[in-house]
């Protein structure tokens, strides 16, 4: 049995995780090796200096190459920022025939429409998906193919981004000697590895607390209805501790990650943890309470953002299953209770280990949400080729083609571009 090999890279702002897998003959996932590196050329999901980058993608893609024993040479990455956004839209299309049953040309037809929407200067489709269907009057079609019928209509969700945006996660990628198989949003990558289908079909709230940026999507009756990308996450709760602590910080970072809690009235007054001074300088005392006071402060400025994102999205009375909280941010303590709290709905906490076959490797922790993600999105997508080639080879293990035919949409004309410009270079 053929075993097809994908790599998830996590372009994330604090780190840069790249993972690699198969698919188990019981349809898990087994991971074959990993690597992490710390992130410092990415500010709030964007790329701001292309060589640190590029840096940071080769230290973790040559751990996870020395892990694993697979030859990495094209990557799946994910796309997020302050730039991303959606709306919704809708398409109509009248048919020739009443006689000829509806087909995946005519949905073609109309998502080819949608990407010829007029967007705003800089910036271009990235995703067009569909919601639901209407065939001649008949409303909540979700899948029309078979039907017959002169007039389809259908709703879309459209999700934009900058250009430039992805041209450097292309450049980043090209310069560490890899290919980009695929590019997909972040938020639909963690969606993948934390939800189950029950609470997509139930309807739920995907909240990723990243280094940079929180991502939200929303999902109901299994289809993706509303994605906000709100540009704060875990380093601004990390730079108001630096501040109020008056504290480098590396130190408020492991205050943060050590001693941190979403709630200050579960710590006592008289708890206190003392930070060495610099350069021969007095120890400095720290309140356990003072610390979480200014964690639950700012976390609770982004819960209220993703409320308000719940709200505009018309669905906040519709979400049976709730908020799954994920990503590295939501390791604080107490911070599944402030989420209840400040939005009143149950929230549980996501781990990308649900689809994960038992490894050497312990991803059970949010922060690989994303990766995992990447990593699962690489496996639907994957045939046959020599593009990953074993440097240990197995015998169960034959070798994978990630090349994705896809429409002509906005990152097939990205990676053209970027090709062209690597290849003129040369």
């Amino acid at each position: 049995m053929e075993s097809e090999i994908a790599v998830g890279l996590d372009i994330g702002t604090t780190k840069i995780a790249c993972i690699v897998g198969r698919k188990t003959e019981h349809g898990k996932i087994e991971v074959l090796g990993m690597g992490k590196s710390e992130s410092f050329g990415v500010m709030r999901g964007v790329v701001v200096n292309i060589d640190q980058t590029v840096q940071a993608i080769r230290d973790a893609v040559a751990e996870a190459e020395d892990k694993s024993g697979v030859e990495i040479k094209e990557v799946n990455v994910g796309i997020a920022g302050q730039h991303i956004k959606s709306m919704q839209h809708s398409g109509m299309r009248t048919r020739n025939s009443l006689d000829d049953e509806i087909g995946q040309v005519d949905i073609d037809a109309l998502i080819d429409d949608m990407h010829k929407m007029v967007t705003q200067p800089g910036e271009e489709i990235i995703h067009v998906i569909p919601q639901e269907y209407t065939v001649d009057k008949e409303t909540g079609v979700k899948n029309p193919i078979g039907m017959s019928g002169v007039k389809l209509e259908a709703n879309f969700h459209i999700i934009t981004g900058q250009i430039t945006a992805a041209k450097n996660i292309y450049k980043c990628v090209a310069k560490a000697g890899l290919t980009v198989k695929d590019l997909a949003l972040e938020p639909l990558a963690s969606a993948d590895s934390c939800l189950t289908d029950e609470e997509r079909e139930a309807g739920v709230v995907l909240v990723d607390i990243g280094g940079g940026t929180t991502d939200v999507a929303i999902f109901h009756d299994g289809i993706i209805r509303h994605t906000a990308v709100i540009p704060f996450g875990g380093n601004v709760i990390t730079d108001d501790i630096k501040e109020g602590c008056t504290i480098i910080k590396s130190q408020a970072e492991a205050l943060k990650i050590k001693f941190g809690s979403a709630l200050a009235s579960e710590n006592q007054e008289n708890e206190v943890v003392v930070i060495p001074g610099l350069r021969g300088r007095d120890p400095k005392e720290i309140s356990i309470k003072n610390l979480a006071s200014m964690i639950q402060a700012r976390l609770e400025e982004i819960l209220e953002s993703v409320h308000y994102e719940i709200r505009s999205s018309g669905f906040e009375k519709r979400l049976i299953a709730g908020i799954v909280l994920t990503g590295g941010g939501s390791n604080v303590k107490h911070i599944k209770q402030l989420c209840e709290l400040v939005t009143g709905m149950d929230t549980r906490i996501g781990y990308p280990n649900e689809h994960l076959a038992k490894s050497q490797f312990d991803l059970s922790n949010p922060l690989f949400s994303t990766g995992v993600g990447l990593l699962m999105q690489g496996l639907k997508s994957s045939h046959k080729s020599k593009n990953v080639t074993q440097t240990n080879p197995d015998p169960k293990t034959q070798v994978v083609d990630h090349s994705k035919k896809t429409k002509g949409g906005f990152f097939d004309r990205i990676l053209q571009k970027g090709k062209e410009f690597f290849e003129d270079d040369n």
